[in-house]
């Protein structure tokens, strides 16, 4: 039977003003080196024939400019404009080549004064033909013009050809062969619609089934797979066919990546990994290339595994509900549709993908011959998550008195991430303590500091703040003990904590449980509201410090009115739809306007008998409160075997027997937490909600 909201919702924690915790190397092989029409042939071959060009342009820009900064300082004239200028006295010198007769006229002297500020004149020198004349060099020298005839160098002439010419262009070349490499590595304008996935091979995942615990039915969904993969014939010999996809659904943290690694890396296969985002761009029509590369890469590497990641980044349904209508996904989108039915199963390609957001998948894309099996990567149960952690503290040095089974217990609604992050936080503190395993109380700490936070040394409450958040805790820990449904206390502090707790109370299970009956739920919004009510009936006043209460209390009663079918008026009727299952798990209604403001009444008529029923059982045991309430003023923290003591001492119940009791408050976890913290003005919910 399926889970409903409030069954099992994690680790109960009660205080006030609560927080929310809700809890290789790219393609080096032949298909990425092939030099067909998506390998580097073509690519290399555009991209030499685009430095050519670029390079004759700047040979030709180059003479270009070259030859108008000698025409500005270098001027012909004729033989006879020479020999004339030479018998009127402008020349300073002659230097006579094989081709050409180069002319230095002289230069006029200023004024000493002139020349520092007037800026100087640009020296302009002139140059002849060369003429057969055996009379230049007694005219030169009768005019007083110094002459010479240049020895031809032609070592200096091929320097000023490579100087010129050749350098520039070796430049411009490899500055252009870099920047075209950084493009086609980079997702640039050359390779903007080549794939980006990853590929991967067995060494390279290093993930087996053997390092994926707590998952053991899409375990045995996917090893179906990999046993196809391995020994095909024995399948094909009965005519059965590879599935073409499965797609993995379940809640963040659940391991969904890492199973698709795992049979990678059981079937010794490559295996391309990308993210649904990889194949969205700026431009156009990349992603649908990106699509195309893929399945063709996918085809020289077969058999192989691909993986899409969030893959609801491109199956979006196309329905303007999910908000259909962009050109550019509906293309990549209806690009993967033909692909998946196009490519052919028997060469062992399978398609694996990842979402938490099935409800808002393509219908096209979901049904059988595209993704042939829907794997459900749940929150692991009890049995899962003592599995998880004997997986992830494998490594690490643990003591005699670690007990993994009540650790998953107390962590009931976690995913593996955050087991695996109990387990780290857990060997840290054992590091700050100074010792050399971690033991129980360090696992049990780490729990609280993931749920609630580090314990905030430095905040400094005042005597009536400490006496309100003591007996709103004591409030919630009361009617826990009175109520027959109710969950035993594991612990209660009024120690702040670092996501906003002052305080809070810890339950826990008699076993863990997957529905919850109607007095049970009835029961919980007692609890839920003892804190208010022990405000105000000590008090005479309330504070803001319910207000996580009365948000977890108002979802619940609604959940019950709405979803459940807990109500007298309204009875059977199914008033709220559940959205985003493996995330918030927010309900919207289904009902008409006038039918939401009578389950408005309704939930707050259950709200109002709940908390009066709360009221009722503190005042009646008045006494008791304030004992220990003022126990928990000067300890601060308290156990609930403490809280028991003192609980059965004024009610003169004979204390049970000491294992029995040690059973029933110590190795017995939270399954459920709600957590009730008062902070004066800032008010968040902590919450692992399993269902």
């Amino acid at each position: 039977m399926e889970n409903q909201n409030y069954q099992n919702d994690g680790n109960n924690i009660n205080g006030p003003g609560g927080h929310n915790n809700n809890g290789n190397q790219s393609g080096n092989n032949g298909g990425n080196n092939g030099q067909g029409p998506n390998g580097n042939g073509p690519q290399k071959g555009q991209s030499l024939m685009v430095l050519l060009i670029a390079s004759l342009i700047v040979l030709l820009g180059m003479s270009y400019v070259m030859r108008l900064m000698t025409d500005s300082s270098s001027k012909e004239i004729t033989y006879n404009e020479f020999l004339d200028m030479v018998e009127s006295g402008k020349v300073e010198s002659v230097v006579i080549t094989s081709d050409r007769i180069n002319i230095t006229p002289k230069t006029e002297k200023k004024k000493e004064e002139e020349s520092i500020f007037a800026p100087q004149p640009q020296t302009i020198t002139y140059y002849t033909g060369v003429v057969k004349d055996d009379s230049l060099a007694s005219f030169l020298r009768e005019h007083n013009v110094s002459f010479k005839e240049k020895i031809p160098d032609n070592s200096g002439f091929i320097l000023s050809i490579l100087l010129t010419y050749i350098l520039p262009i070796v430049i411009l070349w490899i500055a252009l062969s870099f920047l075209f490499r950084k493009m086609s590595s980079g997702g640039g304008p050359m390779s903007v619609g080549k794939s980006t996935a990853k590929v991967y091979v067995q060494k390279e995942t290093g993930i087996t089934f053997k390092d994926v615990a707590g998952q053991d039915e899409a375990k045995e969904s996917l090893q179906e797979v990999v046993d196809f993969l391995h020994n095909p014939g024995k399948y094909t010999k009965i005519g059965a066919k590879l599935p073409k996809g499965a797609l993995l659904v379940g809640p963040p943290g659940t391991g969904k990546t890492l199973l698709a690694k795992a049979v990678a890396g059981e079937a010794g296969v490559p295996f391309f990994s990308l993210a649904g985002s990889d194949f969205i761009e700026l431009y156009v029509g990349v992603g649908a290339s990106r699509v195309r590369d893929l399945f063709k890469e996918a085809q020289k590497n077969a058999p192989c595994i691909v993986f899409i990641d969030e893959i609801d980044a491109i199956g979006r349904s196309r329905d303007s509900k999910y908000g259909g209508g962009n050109e550019e996904r509906e293309q990549t989108l209806n690009q993967l549709l033909s692909e998946m039915d196009g490519f052919d199963t028997s060469k062992g390609i399978l398609i694996l993908a990842a979402t938490n957001r099935p409800e808002i998948l393509d219908k096209a894309l979901l049904r059988p011959g595209r993704f042939d099996r829907r794997v459900i990567v749940d929150k692991p149960d009890l049995k899962g998550r003592t599995d998880v952690l004997k997986v992830h503290s494998k490594d690490v040095l643990m003591d005699d008195s670690v007990d993994l089974e009540a650790i998953a217990l107390a962590t009931s609604g976690a995913v593996g991430s955050d087991l695996a992050n109990m387990i780290n936080e857990a060997a840290i503190n054992a590091v700050k303590e100074g010792r050399t395993a971690v033991c129980q109380k360090d696992l049990f700490d780490a729990v609280e500091v993931v749920l609630v936070g580090k314990e905030k040394k430095d905040r400094i409450m005042s005597k009536e703040e400490r006496k309100i958040v003591s007996y709103h805790e004591v409030g919630h820990a009361l009617l826990s003990a009175l109520q027959k449904n109710s969950e035993p206390v594991q612990k209660i502090t009024i120690v702040p904590r670092t996501m906003g707790a002052l305080g809070y109370v810890m339950h826990v299970p008699e076993e863990e449980k997957y529905l919850n009956t109607e007095a049970e739920l009835r029961d919980m919004l007692v609890g839920l509201l003892g804190g208010r009510a022990a405000e105000e009936i000590v008090f005479d006043t309330v504070t803001t410090g319910a207000a996580n209460d009365i948000e977890k209390a108002t979802n619940m009663a609604k959940a019950m009115v709405t979803q459940y079918g807990m109500s007298e008026k309204f009875g059977l009727i199914g008033l709220a739809t559940v959205e985003s299952k493996y995330l918030d798990g927010t309900a919207s209604m289904n009902c008409s306007d006038v039918t939401a403001a009578e389950v408005d009444a309704e939930v707050m008529r259950i709200l109002k008998e709940s908390y009066q029923k709360a009221k009722e059982l503190l005042e009646e045991n008045r006494d008791i409160m304030d004992k220990i309430a003022a126990h928990l003023i000067e300890k601060e923290t308290i156990t609930g075997k403490e809280f028991m003591q003192i609980f059965r001492k004024e009610k003169g119940i004979p204390e049970p027997d000491e294992n029995e009791g040690d059973k029933g408050n110590e190795e017995k976890s939270t399954d459920k937490a709600l957590s009730d913290q008062l902070d004066l003005g800032k008010i968040l919910i902590a919450e692992m909600d399993e269902s």
